[in-house]
């Protein structure tokens, strides 16, 4: 199974030190070995990386692990092949256009019989379960809408769409069009959100502690989802099975149960 990370704040901010525990998990403290990927929203950009090789080996991963690309939305994955080959095609996260903004698409699990769902407008490039669940969840949001609606429905629907393919097996999402980032879990999705008075936090599976008083201002919140805690000694949120999340300027904002 592969692992998520996603960062969403009021201010640009860094996400080294977490993408630095989610690196370890893919190939090294972790068997997720098989390629990731990472896209950081600038407004309405969105810079993407993505790697079939380990992220505890690549040299991309390390040069961003070295310097700093300050974000408010950023969506991060780390996969272990169960459907399609190992290729970059096949990395997530992947990118669709709609409504005049790149949506970005990271997901875990395994969905059997996801490719008997027709697509209409958007169609895979590569071979994997999860891209043709994102073409199928934009087609169905797509044809709802004929421009951006309003939050909370928009909230509701990825919910119901999500709960419908967690029917075909194990769904964990994150998803986002640069200004919230939603995300679903099926089994397993742990959250945190950093806000004043700022602490340290020490990563599970690297021996690297940051004091967080000292790298952040007062006004800054910053929520950060992964599918498992990166840190020892942060109390993390677990997720209900079946229930979207949704953040935005670093806060929850909507919690939608499905079961």
């Amino acid at each position: 199974m592969c692992e998520l990370l996603g960062m969403n704040a009021n201010v640009p901010t860094d996400i080294r030190f977490s993408f630095k525990g989610l690196v370890c998990r893919g190939g090294k403290t972790g068997p997720h070995a098989d390629g990731w990927g990472i896209a950081f929203y600038d407004e309405k950009g969105c810079r993407t990386f993505h790697d079939p090789k380990p992220s505890a080996h690549s040299e991309i991963a390390l040069f961003l692990q070295d310097h700093s690309i300050k974000s408010r939305m950023v969506v991060s994955h780390i996969r272990r092949a169960n459907r399609g080959r190992v290729a970059l095609e096949n990395t997530h996260p992947f990118s669709r256009e709609l409504w005049g903004r790149q949506w970005t698409f990271a997901h875990n699990g395994l969905l059997r019989g996801i490719k008997k769902f027709p697509l209409k407008f958007y169609q895979p490039i590569g071979t994997t379960d999860s891209e043709w669940a994102f073409c199928w969840m934009l087609d169905q949001i797509r044809s709802k809408w004929k421009d951006t609606p309003p939050p909370l429905q928009l909230a509701r629907v990825i919910a119901k769409l999500s709960a419908r393919l967690r029917k075909l097996g194990i769904f964990n999402l994150l998803m986002s069009d640069g200004r919230c980032l939603y995300c679903f879990c099926s089994t397993d999705l742990a959250w945190i959100t950093r806000k004043a008075p700022f602490g340290s936090a020490t990563l599970i599976d690297e021996d690297v502690t940051v004091d967080f008083s000292k790298e952040t201002e007062p006004r800054d919140v910053v929520s950060i989802v992964a599918t498992r805690p990166l840190t020892s000694n942060e109390n993390w949120n677990v997720l209900k099975h079946g229930e979207l999340a949704a953040f935005k300027n670093g806060k929850l904002t909507y919690s939608i149960p499905t079961d």
